[in-house]
Parts: C-alpha cells; sequence; structure tokens
C-alpha cells in the first residue's frame, strides 16, 4: 500500500519509524491516537500525526534522524522543548513527547516548574501491535486518563470508548455523559 501527499501517518510509516528507531537503539512509546490503535491491535482510523514519547537523552538522535528524513519545525502555539512537533512535505509529522525518566522509571514531562506532570512508570509499561510490529506504547489506563482537561473531539470519544471496552476499565465521567 503507498502513500499518498497529506494522507498523514499510515502504519506503514509508523513500522518503518519503529524500526529505525530500534536499529538506532532508541526506544519510543507510542502515544495519541497510534498508541490507541496499537493497544486495540488494529488501526481504528486515520492519523494526521504519530505521537511519541523519547526520553531526553535520545532526543538529538531522534530529531536529527528525522530532519535527515526531510522533517522540519512546525511550530505551534503550545510548541515548548518538550513538546512539538516535525513534519515532512507529504504531510506526516511527529509529535515529540519528551521526558527524563527517574531512578523508578517514571518520565518527568517537562521542567517541575511547568507544572505538566509525568507519565508514571505504569503509563509506560503499555505493549501493542501496529501492522504485525511490536511496540510499545502508553498504557490503556494512562490514555483513557489523560483524555481531559481540553475539548473532547469525536475522535477523542471513540478512543477512550473503545480503549475502556476492550481493557475493562471504568469510563470517565465527562465520556459516559457524551451522547453516543
Amino acid at each position: 500500500m503507498g502513500r499518498q501527499d497529506g494522507e498523514g501517518m499510515t502504519a506503514e510509516d509508523v513500522t518503518a519509524f519503529c524500526a529505525a528507531m530500534a536499529a538506532r537503539g532508541i526506544g519510543i512509546w507510542l502515544d495519541g491516537g497510534w498508541g490507541v490503535d496499537a493497544l486495540l491491535g488494529r488501526q481504528t482510523r486515520a492519523h494526521s500525526d504519530l505521537d511519541i514519547v523519547v526520553e531526553e537523552k535520545d532526543l538529538q538522535d531522534v530529531v536529527g534522524f528525522l530532519q535527515g528524513s526531510g522533517y522540519r519545525d512546525l511550530p505551534r502555539p503550545d510548541t515548548r522543548p518538550w513538546n512539538f512537533a516535525l513534519g515532512d512535505q507529504t504531510g506526516r509529522i511527529v509529535d515529540l513527547h519528551v521526558v527524563v525518566l527517574d531512578d523508578r522509571g517514571n518520565g518527568r514531562y517537562g521542567p517541575p516548574e511547568a507544572g505538566e506532570g509525568c507519565y508514571p512508570a505504569e503509563a509506560l509499561e503499555g505493549r501493542g501491535e501496529v501492522n504485525g510490529r511490536a511496540v510499545r506504547c502508553t498504557s490503556a489506563a494512562f490514555q483513557v486518563q489523560s483524555h481531559s482537561g481540553y475539548a473532547l473531539t469525536d475522535k477523542d470519544h471513540r478512543d477512550v470508548t473503545a480503549l475502556a471496552e476492550a481493557f475493562d476499565l471504568e469510563l470517565p465521567a465527562a465520556f459516559r455523559d457524551r451522547p453516543r
């Protein structure tokens, strides 16, 4: 299956990126929409981007790889050194979430004074599959919990509902109270 410009991130793009990172000894976790689909073991919708969690110690290598592959900075109003996006001319976007792991495996997200919180160690224990490739991803419980604090979209509702059903998780009130 070939890609078409403007298609976003396909399953083939995701697995190729994961393979390139693994070949470089760089561990990443899929987050966001592809993280949800990895947990579910199937692609449920088209994805405009690939959200990844990456350790700060690997950031320069990941950015260097992406830039060498034609990706450039995509400034956004919420761009910060620990959360930014790179995109290429075909419409592929990688949204990077940078963490520093502590001695217990918790991933601090941004400087403490920014109040961004962290990825608890158990959030980084998710495992899933994209196109038959085993991948690390943020856990289903973390994905469900992290879908809050912003205006929820239809895709958020579909993603969270699918995870809650597949993993027998309680659906947060904001999702239960929404008409289907």
